[in-house]
């Protein structure tokens, strides 16, 4: 070979070798790249998931706000108080992420501050409606606040998915980039070193495989995240109405079996007793009496109901908890008997609170029956009652619960006690472990209504074999109002009567029920006109100035029965007015007080309640 050949050859084997060495230190880098774009990826990828785990859970936080005070079911706090304690965190790990991997600050500092400004407003909004004020609440919802602060979340969250994007896109291209220059750099090493083509096109053809390989798996991956995201949201949704469905399938289960128990009573009786009157018999007011005690069980059980929904009707007054205990000292031996040693614990300078006095009663009353159950061999029954206060961490511990001063009564037994399962389940309506016939598992769920209706909060204490402790936080009264003087003793004697002179306009749309009613007002000595509805109501009232006393139903098609009233006290100021419902939310009862100004009657009411309502009423002023 010729000099100028063999140095050509030896500068052609060298340049050879520097192409390789040059491609070779090339194919480094670019696996290197490769690597650090894997690695970005993975980052947008993390901190998408995270941005979507957060929009997620202020979404789940905003459902069970909103269901919250729309229902006042407390059920939809749960999603709310999950997502709650959910969130900074999420934020917390979303925002180091971000400040880790070098993105720009502006807009995880918007979505940080959006976030508090919602939790804010909806934490205001559920302590508005859990202390009563739904009203409050819904305003502020109104006021457009929230959905301001949701709008720059989705704006925030909408900013930080577009620059996550953006990383991935330009990732994306880079590692079509690299695959590019690693297919050019290949082919040029096939032309210049046949030598070492075969190396270079398998080390390619290896190269452009991972990557291939590696856009493949991060497609694959990205699919299954968003799988994985759908599915949950899918399992948690079927989760939320399973539990739904289970709770209103045990409520009204537990309706049906007692009220079927509690017709059957009433429609057995009713039917013997109009056989006996048939055949001429005289002895059948025993059954007349055994439908009318079915009939007041049954009224028990509505009334127990709607306390635990906080649906009754309150009449608060300012009342002085050591002399409701006191007073009940006597009640309290002859219900539970001689086997059950009963000690009260006074506080010394308690203070007031401002609840439903007779509620209050029924409430102990139903605690210390629970007390007694749980100790069938005897025991002690202790009522205590104490100054106490509640602060921030322990509100944020106990769901529904408010920081502040509360009036403490706590009645603890020495009996059987409660496995922490069964204490969780102890206010559930219908939940007892009574044995059958033995309790209509009410009673609990009727204290928790009446204590969280009247803003306060109870507490469970219970260890099996060593007894149970229940707490009642009952709001400290701050107002300067002097406790009434509640009757008692006076209330019990015969049925008071009317008089001829005394005319009674009923008001009912229901015409069985307008029936009855008039012929229990004839029954007690009254005179009585009847209406089928406002309308004619206004015309007899025009027609008649010496009505007495209007008698009206609460609701009613095209006027409410207080609609009415104002009406016909409009026309005949000095008219007295009774309010009679079965049911009704915002007539003449607000946030689960009836207004001060109202003689309510609550349906199914019996003759003695009736005479005495309306005794009073007339009395009122006169």
């Amino acid at each position: 070979m010729p000099v100028f050949q063999r140095k050509r050859s030896i500068l052609f084997l060298i340049a050879m070798l520097a192409l390789l060495i040059g491609i070779i230190a090339t194919s480094f880098f670019l696996v290197a790249q490769q690597a650090e774009i894997e690695g970005r990826v993975k980052t947008a990828l993390e901190a998408q998931l995270h941005l979507s785990r957060v929009f997620s859970l202020l979404q789940d936080a905003e459902t069970g706000q909103r269901g919250y005070l729309l229902t006042s079911n407390a059920s939809y706090l749960d999603p709310y108080n999950s997502a709650v304690k959910d969130i900074p965190g999420e934020i917390a790990a979303l925002g180091k992420m971000l400040a880790d991997n070098g993105r720009p600050s502006e807009p995880m500092e918007a979505l940080e501050a959006s976030a508090r400004d919602k939790l804010g407003e909806m934490h205001r909004t559920v302590d508005l409606a859990q202390g009563g004020d739904v009203a409050g609440a819904l305003a502020l919802v109104e006021t457009g606040s929230g959905k301001a602060s949701m709008d720059r979340i989705r704006d925030a969250v909408q900013s930080l998915n577009a620059t996550e994007q953006q990383i991935l896109s330009a990732s994306q291209a880079e590692s079509l980039r690299i695959v590019s220059v690693a297919r050019t750099r290949t082919i040029m090493a096939l032309g210049l070193a046949i030598l070492f083509g075969a190396l270079m096109i398998r080390d390619a053809h290896q190269l452009l495989r991972d990557a291939v390989k590696a856009n493949e798996a991060l497609q694959a991956a990205n699919h299954r995240i968003m799988d994985e995201m759908l599915q949950k949201e899918r399992v948690e949704h079927q989760l939320r109405q399973s539990q739904k469905l289970e709770a209103i399938g045990q409520l009204t289960g537990g309706m049906a079996h007692d009220f079927n128990n509690m017709l059957a009573v009433v429609i057995g009786s009713l039917n013997l007793l109009k056989r006996r009157a048939e055949r001429g018999d005289k002895d059948f007011l025993k059954f007349a009496d055994s439908a009318l005690e079915g009939a007041e069980r049954a009224a028990t059980l509505t009334h127990r109901l709607l306390a635990f929904a906080r649906q009754q009707p309150l009449a608060p007054q300012p009342v002085d908890c050591n002399k409701c205990v006191a007073g009940m000292s006597d009640l309290l031996r002859r219900t539970l008997g001689e086997s059950i040693r009963i000690e009260t614990v006074l506080a010394g300078g308690l203070w007031r609170t401002f609840v439903d006095p007779s509620q209050l009663e029924a409430a102990i009353l139903n605690l210390a029956v629970n007390g007694r159950d749980a100790m069938p061999d005897g025991g002690k029954l202790t009522i205590e009652t104490a100054n106490a206060a509640l602060d921030e961490a322990y509100a944020a511990e106990n769901a529904g619960a408010r920081a502040g001063q509360y009036a403490l009564i706590c009645v603890t037994d020495t009996g059987e006690g409660m496995t922490p399962e069964v204490a969780a389940k102890a206010f559930e309506p219908f939940f007892t472990t009574k044995g059958v016939g033995k309790g209509t598992g009410l009673g609990l769920s009727q204290v928790f209504g009446f204590v969280r209706q009247s803003g306060g909060h109870i507490k469970i204490y219970s260890e099996p074999g060593q007894g149970t402790a229940i707490k009642l936080y009952l709001p400290r009264f701050f107002g300067d109002a002097a406790e009434p003087v509640r009757a008692s003793a006076a209330a019990a004697g015969p049925v008071p009567l009317g008089s001829a002179a005394t005319i009674v306009l009923v008001v009912e749309d229901e015409p069985r029920m307008r029936a009855l009613t008039v012929e229990a007002f004839r029954d007690l000595g009254y005179s009585v006109l009847d209406a089928d509805g406002p309308a004619m109501a206004l015309k007899i009232i025009a027609e008649r100035p010496d009505i007495n006393l209007l008698f009206t139903d609460v609701v009613m098609p095209d006027m409410s029965g207080r609609q009415l009233a104002e009406e016909a006290l409009r026309q005949r100021p000095g008219l007295k007015v009774v309010y009679t419902t079965g049911f009704s939310r915002n007539a003449v009862i607000h946030n689960g007080v009836l207004d001060s100004d109202v003689n309510f009657l609550s349906k199914p009411f019996t003759l003695e309640q009736l005479a005495r309502k309306v005794r009073e009423a007339l009395s009122r002023g006169a």
